[in-house]
């Protein structure tokens, strides 16, 4: 174990804070299948535009683009409505719903940036309960790497962030984690290329094992 796995698995946490793509659940195939769509009827090169799309707000993806033109708001709209009708080959990532279900539910949040119609439908069509406390893309002015939603979820579970540890796969993510301060703990079950990171990693859940001390502070644990 490394001295920045040890930190992370030494420290106890007020909160843990989940991305929900790719961290919690892996909806690639179906999100690809919209966005290539959409990539197309935009004259864009598919492949290369499907490497920019994971992790970040619909509205923020497009609106990158600078196609002219182009109602970006309409646009996230018609993703968004084509991305609830296709939940097909959505799953949990391994070990994802055992692992939430041992935590205390005041105690994680989601923090996506897909929108919250979307987020709901994902989890169901994985098995994953949705949390009391969730931040979706309609709560923020600027999506991820921005850290407002991270710092906002620690808010509505009434902690402060820095007392965090923030679950994320994708590098927008992690950089929003830092940002706001809080420690991060990269999933790469979804990763075809190994990211390289400073921060430790897991491939999946089935190993990690969670405790509540007397504090009522979250303690993890990696499983031999």
């Amino acid at each position: 174990m490394s001295t920045r796995d040890s930190a992370v698995f030494a420290h106890r946490y007020r909160a843990f804070l989940f991305d929900m793509d790719g961290t919690l659940l892996n909806s690639i195939a179906a999100a690809e299948r919209v966005w290539a769509t959409w990539a197309e009827r935009h004259g864009l090169d598919v492949e290369a535009f499907l490497k920019t799309i994971h992790g970040a707000r619909a509205i923020d993806t497009i609106t990158r683009q600078a196609l002219p033109g182009v109602d970006a708001q309409a646009e996230a709209q018609w993703i968004t409505e084509a991305e609830l009708e296709d939940v097909e080959g959505v799953v949990a990532i391994a070990g994802a719903v055992e692992f939430l279900n041992a935590l205390p539910g005041d105690q994680w949040a989601l923090v996506t940036s897909a929108p919250k119609a979307l987020a709901l439908r994902r989890m169901q069509a994985a098995g994953i309960n949705p949390p009391a406390v969730l931040v979706t893309a309609e709560d923020v002015a600027s999506g991820k790497p921005d850290p407002a939603c991270y710092v906002l979820g620690a808010q509505r579970l009434g902690v402060p962030v820095q007392d965090c540890l923030v679950f994320e796969d994708a590098s927008v993510g992690i950089r929003a984690g830092e940002a706001a301060g809080a420690d991060v703990m990269v999933v790469t079950s979804t990763h075809l290329v190994p990211m390289v990171t400073e921060h430790p990693s897991i491939d999946g859940y089935e190993r990690l094992q969670v405790q509540r001390d007397e504090a009522g502070l979250l303690h993890l644990q990696r499983l031999a």
